[in-house]
């Protein structure tokens, strides 16, 4: 196995800091000393492989801890927080991500409609042991970024083995959950995408509940089961994400990116961005600068 991650690390010698193109489609890599402050974004639905060095992710209360070879599945659009760290033997922290494509996904899931466990389900956030079959398929994708003219043939079908792999493990079930909910056609991942769009404007829970086709009770333990947050927290986090955003790259002043977001009260504005990043506002706007993020 360590024969394969040597190779995935090689190929993937190229990546910054940032999420870094691979010419594949949907498929991300990132490796780097990232800063131990706290890094912060919304991510898109993804499967992400930790190649080597760890990170830690924090989703709403729950705190997943992953050491490569490792992976994770983000089934929807969700805030979450973050540290990464290197290798044991020194080497930097690497990951790739295959983002997720519904109309990939749910074809492939009714095909495989009996594959996965329910018996498993559970709502909080973990990671999974790569298997040698599973870091086998991403070497083959990945190889692709040597023979692009192949890319068009084959990277589809080691998609579709990737998705194959997380569907039939421990995680499978987050897939399944995301098949299902648009099978009933319940609409809670398009409440989730009207959240995203408009969580600078104030809502009540039953208009959510409504869009969604569901009972308050319902809609509030399913958006949870999914995101890890409560509709309201979800909401309060992308406000201070963006507010983040407008400190640190757009020049804001703390009252005028409290107000952007949608807070009335700035007081209230500082005591949650501190409580959630760590740092005032201003105090996490100057650190983010001085280390160039």
């Amino acid at each position: 196995m360590q024969k394969i991650l040597n190779e995935i690390a090689e190929l993937c010698s190229s990546a910054t800091t940032e999420p870094t193109k691979t010419g594949l489609p949907r498929v991300l890599m990132i490796q780097g000393e990232v800063p131990t402050h706290q890094l912060a974004a919304v991510y898109e639905p993804l499967i992400g492989l930790v190649v080597q060095g760890g990170k830690t992710i924090s989703i709403g209360t729950q705190v997943v801890h992953l050491e490569g070879p490792s992976y994770f599945v983000i089934p929807t659009e969700m805030p979450a927080t973050g540290y990464v760290r290197q290798a044991a033997n020194g080497r930097p922290y690497l990951s790739v991500a295959l983002q997720l494509d519904q109309k990939v996904l749910l074809d492939l899931l009714k095909d495989t409609p009996n594959t996965v466990d329910g018996k498993n389900n559970h709502n909080e956030f973990s990671s999974c042991p790569a298997t040698a079959p599973f870091l086998e398929v991403w070497l083959r994708m990945l190889r692709l970024m040597k023979t692009p003219e192949h890319i068009a043939a084959l990277a589809p079908l080691y998609e579709k083995e990737i998705l194959y792999h997380v569907l039939i493990g421990p995680e499978g079930w987050r897939l399944r959950q995301l098949f299902h909910s648009h099978q009933k056609g319940s609409s809670i991942h398009q409440a989730i995408q009207w959240v995203r769009q408009n969580f600078t404007n104030t809502f009540e829970i039953d208009q959510l509940a409504n869009r969604a086709c569901m009972g308050i009770t319902t809609f509030h333990r399913q958006f949870k089961s999914i995101t890890g947050l409560s509709p309201i927290q979800f909401q309060k986090q992308l406000r201070l994400l963006e507010a983040r955003k407008l400190l640190t790259y757009s020049g804001y002043s703390v009252t005028d990116a409290a107000l952007d977001v949608g807070y009335e009260s700035v007081s209230q504005f500082n005591r949650e961005y501190s409580r959630f990043f760590g740092a005032s506002p201003a105090r996490d706007a100057k650190l983010l600068k001085e280390m160039g993020i």
